[in-house]
């Protein structure tokens, strides 16, 4: 008897123990917290990111190197045990029954902070915010800052209430346009971004990824540019970036200007302004969207067409040009036809 009394003490404790590792899971809110997370996601795989950040030509390059198979890839380009990242999670419950928004933000710096004054207004907006560090503008984008942000994404929604569709991504300086590059990517993950400081136009270093994928884009993501007015050159940027969405039939994008701000982080006022924009989306009018769609194929079957005819009448090197500007500017869009043109052109542009 005194030995059952023993062992069933002995498995309460454990099961205190236990309850309490439990509870730890998830961190106190109201306070920023250093975290390292565990979970994987395909979507941050090698493979993947290849897939939906490179061109066609670009990824049959990649393919062709490593002997025509994704399988030569490791799984993943980041050891998440090695990483840290910064979560700030409300001190209040979730402002609906589907949970927090979720603001995964990209530093131009290494090391991961929550500037001065933005608690408060992610506390009135019900944003959980994280932030990867040793992600800073002299890391690589493809094998470091992007897989970061989507580990960030994919550990938070595991561990606390988070409503899928009020998911974003955003950045300051450099980290802006990285935010910039995984919103166009993984529409399907994030459906907006918040660009602080930091855009770049559409085609070469932010290609369109794959034709459904970038669909998704024009049709449900949101883009907030936020930069201030002494900042010239990236309100510059700004513009071009902005532009070339509209080319492109992404509609839903708004700019603005942060008075008497120059090249910096936003104000805690700002970017509460900034937050309430990102919530309010505006989705595209379905028949301006269609409309400005054919408008693009068009576009572009004229262009693979003259490729077609420059293959056909020898001259290799003509198509060669026009079709490496076809995968800049169009990108994911121009598959499969691209790829067929590459290899019938034999111009060492696609593999056999």
């Amino acid at each position: 008897m005194v030995r059952a009394v023993a062992l069933g003490v002995s498995l309460l404790v454990l099961h205190c123990a236990a309850a309490q590792d439990a509870s730890q899971n998830q961190l106190p809110r109201g306070v920023p917290h250093e975290v390292v997370f565990t979970g994987y996601s395909p979507l941050f795989s090698n493979a993947e990111i290849l897939r939906r950040l490179l061109t066609p030509l670009a990824r049959e390059d990649v393919r062709d190197t490593l002997g025509h198979t994704d399988e030569a890839l490791s799984p993943y380009p980041i050891d998440l045990a090695r990483e840290k990242f910064l979560v700030y999670v409300p001190s209040s419950a979730p402002p609906s029954p589907r949970g927090f928004a979720l603001l995964v933000f990209v530093p131009p710096y290494n090391h991961a902070d929550l500037p001065f004054g933005w608690a408060s207004q992610l506390d009135r907006h019900g944003f959980i915010f994280v932030a990867p560090a040793n992600a800073g503008n002299a890391t690589n984008v493809v094998s470091r800052r992007v897989p970061l942000a989507l580990s960030a994404e994919e550990n938070i929604v595991r561990e606390y209430p988070v409503d899928r569709e009020r998911i974003y991504i955003g950045g300051f300086s450099g980290g802006s346009r990285v935010a910039e590059r995984v919103a166009l990517a993984y529409p399907d993950v994030f459906h907006g971004a918040l660009l602080n400081a930091g855009a770049d136009p559409l085609g070469g270093a932010y290609p369109l990824p794959p034709r459904d994928l970038f669909l998704r884009f024009q049709s449900s993501t949101r883009l907030v540019y936020d930069t201030g007015e002494l900042d010239g050159m990236n309100l510059g940027t700004d513009a071009g970036s902005a532009q070339s969405m509209h080319d492109m039939c992404v509609f839903d994008v708004e700019m603005n200007e942060i008075p008497d701000t120059d090249h910096e982080w936003m104000s805690p006022t700002a970017f509460g302004r900034a937050l309430s924009r990102l919530l309010d989306r505006s989705p595209p009018d379905p028949a301006r969207l269609e409309a400005c769609r054919s408008h693009v194929q068009a576009g572009l079957q004229q262009k693979l067409d003259q490729a077609q005819s420059l293959i056909s009448a020898g001259q290799r090197e003509n198509a060669r040009k026009l079709l490496l500007e076809i995968d800049s500017r169009y990108g994911g869009l121009a598959a499969p036809r691209i790829l067929e043109l590459a290899r019938s052109c034999g111009c060492g542009l696609a593999g056999p």
